[in-house]
């Protein structure tokens, strides 16, 4: 059987497994999959053995991200500007390919569950970390009028700024500083919540058709979306529906199947008829 996992610090949380292993019921794919606890220093050496050990590709999450970038021998050119790498997996040449499926995840996301095109449209992407870097390219392809990245250090967001110019209109500003205008799309892409970080962003952004879209995903309404909540943001949604997204290319790039995220959703979220809050 076929061995597949996940590597992280901390790793207990993750559902990757649970959700894999519904996907190869779906596509009658063989494979076990696993959680791997590791740290920095012996990164590189516990990916080494897994698949010396058999294994057929590996997700990757925080905090390895950039390290996996720098353990494979090729990227693809998503993972490549992201400099960020989620998915392992070997050639036929035998060499190590590194890929980054986490904008992928989000676009098919926005464009299958929310039906959200982002042709012309404003986006505004609230922090400029990993995670960050991940989504701008993909978002950028869809030729938005605008995108805005606001970070509390605005060195940060200039710096993804300038990586991505050439992509699209992208700009880059303070938490402070953020347009006082609405957003068709605002990304929440930071790892600690509004709660958290004593940020309050301006509620010029929120528009009636405004889809807020958290990055993360919890069982209860993250602190940002309860903020667009109290703000009538039109849609409000956590990044689940991401994960299984990103998950899937993960498995098609393993499997060269594709499986069913709609009824992964809702065999995950049975409470939930549809993406909440639509």
């Amino acid at each position: 059987m076929d061995r597949y996992a996940v590597i992280g610090n901390p790793i207990e949380h993750s559902k990757s497994p649970d959700i894999h292993l519904l996907f190869a019921d779906q596509t009658g794919e063989r494979l076990s999959y696993e959680k791997i606890l590791t740290d920095k220093d012996n990164f590189s050496q516990v990916v080494t053995n897994f698949f010396t050990n058999g294994g057929k590709g590996m997700n990757v999450t925080v905090p390895f991200k950039n390290d996996a970038c720098e353990f494979v021998d090729e990227l693809t050119e998503y993972a490549k500007h992201a400099g960020a790498v989620n998915t392992i997996y070997k050639n036929e040449s035998g060499n190590f390919i590194g890929a980054n499926t986490d904008g992928i995840g989000l676009l098919r996301d926005l464009k299958k569950i929310l039906r959200l095109q982002l042709l012309n449209k404003k986006i505004l992407v609230i922090g400029a970390g990993g995670a960050t870097q991940g989504i701008v390219e993909p978002l950028l392809n869809e030729n938005p009028s605008e995108l805005i990245i606001a970070n509390r250090t605005v060195s940060k967001a200039e710096a993804i700024t300038e990586q991505f110019k050439s992509f699209g209109k992208i700009s880059s500003c303070s938490l402070t500083e953020i347009p006082k205008h609405s957003f068709d799309l605002v990304v929440h892409a930071t790892s600690a919540g509004l709660q958290g970080n004593n940020v309050e962003l301006p509620v010029e952004i929120i528009g009636l058709n405004t889809c807020c879209y958290d990055l993360s995903y919890s069982d209860q309404d993250t602190p940002f979306m309860q903020w667009a909540k109290n703000h009538n943001a039109g849609k409000v949604v956590d990044g689940f529906g991401m994960l299984l997204e990103q998950a899937a290319e993960a498995f098609y790039l393993w499997r060269g199947k594709r499986p069913d995220t709609g009824m992964a959703y809702h065999y995950f979220r049975p409470d939930v008829a549809q993406k909440p809050h639509l």
